[in-house]
């Protein structure tokens, strides 16, 4: 005779655990406590055996013979239902283990840090563009197909170069998987060609002598506060990139040596890079010190010295002294100065190369390093900032 929910409910524990008999081997155990715990009895191989169902009530009679009959039916399949269930948990703890998020974080935690820009992209690409898609699935699970679909909602939007960078992350991560045996192969490589691609685009600069010369007179007129307008004079004297620019500290200043050593971690390539100073450059910022020496940033922001200057504000000053964004660009300075230091000055591309901290090679495949050519690169800085002082002379 089956159970019934009535049954069920009214039967009162005693001195010891008792059954209470459903059908096809289900079983209700009653325990002296009045805990109460379906079990199922079924035969596989000539064995006998005995599989936990769940505890009622949270494991009700209907769903403890759903439990039983598909049980029963793996069993007519051959399949010990006990020995499935503990593959599956197996296979849930393996996957929780092997998930694209586990993995991307251990890569991550062995990339280490590079930048701090760069960082923080990586983080914020990684968490609203790969993760909420790939995060809980398996890393072996995930085919090129699934990928491309992930990718595709990122150039959808018109970040084509950021769903480069995200392949290219995901390349990264599915290599270091390679390497610690959770998959075969890089699947992203699978890939190529099917993103759209963008055309180089190339910062705006002005590189005629002639304009130069202008606009460093522009720049020697230009009336705001003391940061911006050091910060102006200073970009093409300096010629780094902008965000080094903007976060120079004082004490990457050696006054002693004269010249500027910027820490890796603030480096696109995440070397140490030294900038020699001329003298027109070392006039700027000692002029600039006694205004701006509280703050720890060489350009505080105008809102707090606890910040340093605005991305926006070099630029804002170019726009205020009528160059378009498609005429001069804060990174047009390097544009500047690469072009006619090659071209004006015949200064070797190497020495101007290792200044603009690109990544350059010898002939012997060794890498950046920050002192190298250093005395050529002193003499050329200085070279570069009287080159600059006539041009703003013969265009007064």
């Amino acid at each position: 005779m089956s159970l019934s929910v009535l049954k069920i409910k009214t039967a009162k524990p005693t001195e010891k655990d008792f059954k209470l008999a459903d059908e096809k081997g289900l079983y209700l155990l009653v325990k002296t406590n009045g805990s109460k715990y379906w079990r199922l009895k079924y035969r596989i191989e000539g064995k006998e055996k005995l599989m936990a169902l769940g505890v009622y009530p949270e494991v009700s009679l209907s769903k403890a013979r759903e439990r039983r009959d598909s049980a029963r039916a793996l069993v007519a399949d051959g399949i010990d239902p006990m020995a499935n269930k503990r593959a599956i948990k197996a296979s849930d703890q393996a996957a929780s283990t092997n998930s694209f998020e586990i993995v991307a974080n251990e890569w991550l935690s062995k990339r280490g840090k590079k930048s701090k820009g760069g960082d923080a992209r990586l983080t914020n690409l990684l968490q609203k563009d790969l993760l909420p898609w790939l995060g809980k699935r398996p890393i072996d699970k995930i085919t090129p197909v699934e990928l491309l679909e992930v990718l595709r909602r990122v150039e959808e939007r018109g970040a084509i170069e950021t769903a480069h960078r995200a392949k290219q992350y995901v390349g990264l991560i599915f290599r270091y998987a390679v390497a610690t045996g959770r998959v075969e192969r890089d699947i992203s490589a699978d890939l190529r060609g099917a993103l759209k691609t963008t055309s180089t685009t190339h910062f705006a600069s002005i590189t005629a002598p002639k304009e130069v010369g202008k606009l460093l007179v522009a720049i020697d007129q230009y009336e705001g506060t003391p940061a911006v307008h050091a910060a102006l004079k200073l970009s093409p004297l300096l010629f780094c990139r902008p965000g080094e620019l903007r976060h120079l500290e004082w004490s990457e200043v050696n006054w002693e040596e004269s010249f500027i050593e910027i820490p890796a971690h603030k480096m696109k390539m995440n070397q140490p890079h030294i900038i020699p100073l001329c003298t027109q450059a070392l006039q700027i910022l000692k002029a600039l010190q006694p205004i701006t020496a509280r703050s720890t940033y060489v350009f505080p922001s105008a809102r707090g010295a606890s910040r340093p200057l605005s991305e926006n504000g070099v630029r804002t000053a170019l726009r205020n002294m009528g160059y378009t964004n498609e005429q001069m660009t804060p990174h047009g300075f390097r544009a500047l100065a690469r072009t006619l230091l090659d071209e004006v000055l015949e200064v070797p591309v190497e020495w101007i190369e290792q200044q603009l901290a690109h990544s350059v090679k010898d002939a012997n495949g060794r890498a950046y390093n920050r002192t190298k050519h250093l005395k050529q690169r002193k003499e050329m800085m200085q070279r570069w900032g009287d080159y600059l002082d006539k041009l703003k002379e013969t265009n007064r």
